[in-house]
């Protein structure tokens, strides 16, 4: 991308940062403020887009995956959470480790490669049971990647266990555990927490648990709850502290901005920040999380025209086909189907002008045909 191009729709105000971007200098905090509150959208899109290529090239990645949910029920209810329930609200449920695993088999003849487990806590959250439907789902299909619990949930079980989280890790990791989600995350200031989540463990907590997991070879992807009360000043402190932090590990894997919806929870009057808004935080988050290789719009959150023009502003990755597996952003308002074919996310990206590549939960890429017309994905 030409340099000359990008220093010259900068001008003056931005030149500096626009300079810092492009020969991959690190970004301060403030440069980051500057670019959220003043730099214009086509401004963003070229120091991103440069960015993302240095980084990934023309590729944009998805995977073959799928989501059990185990429960709703949460003791949390946090007030921007239209997910949540209470035991014997209309609407809950609590599936038994049976017909968990009667889930995981409707996927074992389809070439999924990852298994995304997260949901709500409540006094059913037993360590005990979550190691053995880990283990049930390794021995269902083998060679297919667990990627479970979030920081949160482990928080629990650390606390129901009265045991230090890295003991809680251990004991999954052996069990089949693969990767984290970054869930929980929301935003870490203190005061905002307080506000949307005033019931959910500190940011502190979030950042030690993941710090942990690393250090026991456990990856981890990082969210950031986006569109509601908090002001950018919170999202810059929140990005730092993600990178602080993967400066001192290397185990993020992906940082995922998560997008307030407003349906059916008790922050429905803020209502929701509009597209210009979306693009404009992936492409700050691209240039100011230098050390954090890919950057994930979640299609089912953002929607899939939406995820499509995330693409232009420093996105190199937009999950995988789902299978219709996720209640979450269906409940808080989105009504796209929450599945795609391989043969949807193809064409999703090509129509883009980037190219495809599947991949794995630990982003190597994926060497297999295509799959066919008449092969789709989508559950039968």
């Amino acid at each position: 991308m030409n340099r000359d191009l990008i220093l010259r729709v900068a001008g003056n105000q931005f030149r500096s940062v626009a300079a810092s971007a492009i020969e991959g200098r690190r970004i301060t905090a403030d440069e980051a403020l500057l670019l959220y509150e003043k730099a214009p959208l086509s401004l963003l899109a070229l120091l991103a887009s440069n960015m993302r290529e240095r980084l990934n090239g023309k590729r944009v990645l998805y995977n073959i995956n799928f989501h059990l949910e185990p429960t709703n029920i949460c003791i949390y209810g946090c007030r921007f959470c239209s997910y949540h329930r209470e035991r014997g609200d209309e609407g809950s449920w609590d599936y038994s480790t049976e017909q968990m695993l009667e889930m995981v088999r409707n996927h074992a003849s389809r070439p999924v490669t990852e298994i995304h487990i997260t949901g709500g806590v409540h006094e059913g959250c037993d360590l005990r049971r979550w190691g053995d439907l880990i283990e049930k789902i390794g021995l269902e299909i083998p060679s297919i990647h667990i990627k479970a619990f979030s920081a949160v949930e482990i928080d629990y079980m650390a606390e129901s266990y009265s045991r230090p989280p890295g003991y809680v890790l251990q004991y999954l990791k052996e069990r089949g555990l693969s990767s984290l989600p970054g869930g929980g995350a929301e935003i870490f200031d203190s005061q905002i927490r307080e506000l949307i989540a005033p019931k959910k463990p500190s940011a502190e907590r979030w950042l030690e648990i993941h710090r942990i997991a690393h250090a026991l070879s456990l990856p981890s992807n990082a969210t950031m709850l986006y569109g509601h009360v908090e002001k950018y000043r919170h999202r810059v402190d929140h990005m730092l502290r993600i990178r602080d932090l993967q400066d001192e590990t290397g185990g993020f894997l992906s940082f995922i901005p998560l997008k307030y919806r407003s349906a059916n929870n008790l922050m429905k009057d803020t209502g929701e920040v509009p597209l210009t808004e979306d693009l404009r935080n992936y492409a700050v988050a691209r240039l100011f999380l230098d050390n954090i290789r890919h950057l994930k719009a979640y299609w089912p959150m953002l929607g899939k025209e939406s995820a499509a023009s995330a693409l232009s502003f420093g996105v190199d990755d937009i999950d995988g086909t789902i299978e219709e597996s996720t209640s979450i952003y269906r409940m808080a308002g989105n009504r796209e189907r929450a599945a795609m074919s391989v043969e949807e996310l193809r064409e999703l990206i090509t129509s883009a002008r980037y190219e495809p590549a599947e991949r794995d939960s630990l982003y190597n890429i994926v060497n297999r045909e295509p799959l066919s017309p008449g092969s789709s994905s989508h559950p039968t």
